[in-house]
Parts: structure tokens; sequence; C-alpha cells
């Protein structure tokens, strides 16, 4: 079973990705929801809302002490939420990858746009229609993390072990490679 945080944001969309491909989940709301998901998916949403809705539910030390035994992707702002560092003091980041990034380095919300990008785990494979609402940059990487895809020479991909976290938004489309990718390093 994966869990889904749903304090806030674009959960409901991963649900949906996840039961297309015959998964299980679990929305999580409380740290004892966590207990019996095998991952944990944080979404898009608004970081600064996230962040404080963590802390509102005393989820923050149990969302780390998970993520230290259990894969996690984090989606736009659940990226964010996963960064060592954050460029906005009302973010706490979980610090469960280590990078840094910018919130909404690509603009409003009036400044969404999709791309064409390359999937560095699918070599040969048709570009991914990536999807940027609001978008956050990563600034930089360390020891650790591999960046997974670009976007005009700029990291929108990274993996560290068996977490994920994106800029952009697999979940509005129906291409679920990401989330398959994601699903089959649970048991490498």
């Amino acid at each position: 079973m994966i869990a889904v945080l749903a304090l806030q944001g674009a959960f409901q969309k991963h649900v949906d990705v996840l039961n297309r491909l015959g998964v299980e989940t679990q929305l999580v709301r409380k740290p004892e929801e966590l207990d019996s998901c095998a991952g944990l998916i944080i979404p898009g949403g608004e970081s600064t809302t996230i962040s404080r809705l963590i802390e509102e539910a005393g989820m923050f030390d149990a969302l780390q002490a998970y993520a230290a035994e259990h894969p996690v992707m984090g989606v736009c702002a659940g990226m964010i939420m996963m960064a060592a560092e954050v460029d906005d003091q009302r973010v706490k980041p979980l610090k469960i990858m280590s990078f840094r990034v910018i919130r909404n380095y690509y603009g409003r919300q009036l400044h969404s746009f999709s791309a064409g990008i390359q999937l560095g785990f699918d070599a040969g494979g048709k570009d991914f229609n990536a999807i940027f609402i609001r978008a956050p940059q990563v600034t930089e990487t360390k020891a650790g993390v591999k960046v997974l895809a670009t976007y005009q020479d700029k990291p929108v991909m990274l993996a560290s072990g068996k977490h994920l976290a994106l800029s952009f938004h697999p979940e509005l489309t129906r291409d679920d490679r990401i989330h398959q990718y994601w699903l089959s390093q649970f048991n490498n």
C-alpha cells in the first residue's frame, strides 16, 4: 500500500494514477496512518501551507523517520518539502534529500507550461510531457543525488536511493512511466 499525504494539494490525482496501476493507496493525515504503507507520495500544492499543516498535524518527525526507512516521491511542493534547503524561511523542509531549491522559480500560476523532457531511466524512450505549475528550481545537488531529467539544462527530476523528487506534475498526464519507475525501485 502506498501512502499519499493528503493535507493539501493535488493528492487525489496521485491516487488516480496508483489506482490505474493496480496499487492500493492510503490517504495520510496523521502519523500513525503511515505504519502500514510501503512508500509515500508528497503531492504538489502550496509548500508554505503544506509545511504549516505538517507541523500542525504533528507529522514532521514522523515523516523524517518514515523517509529514513521507506521510499518517498515528492512532486513540486513535495519536492520543496524533501529538500535540504529552501529559499523561503516559511517552509521547514524535511531534509530527505541533499539539494537546495527555489520556490516558484518558473513564475506564477499563469506562467504554467508543458515541455517535452527525456527521462534518464528510459533511454531511447519518447519524451515525457512535463507540466510545470509554479515549479521549483534546484540550484544545488550534493553527493548521493542523481539528476534523472533536465529542462533547459536545469535539474527537474532527482533521485537519491529510493527517493524521487520532481519539479513538474506527472500525475496530470496519462503517462505513468514516472510512477511506475518509482514503484519499481521498491524491490531494488
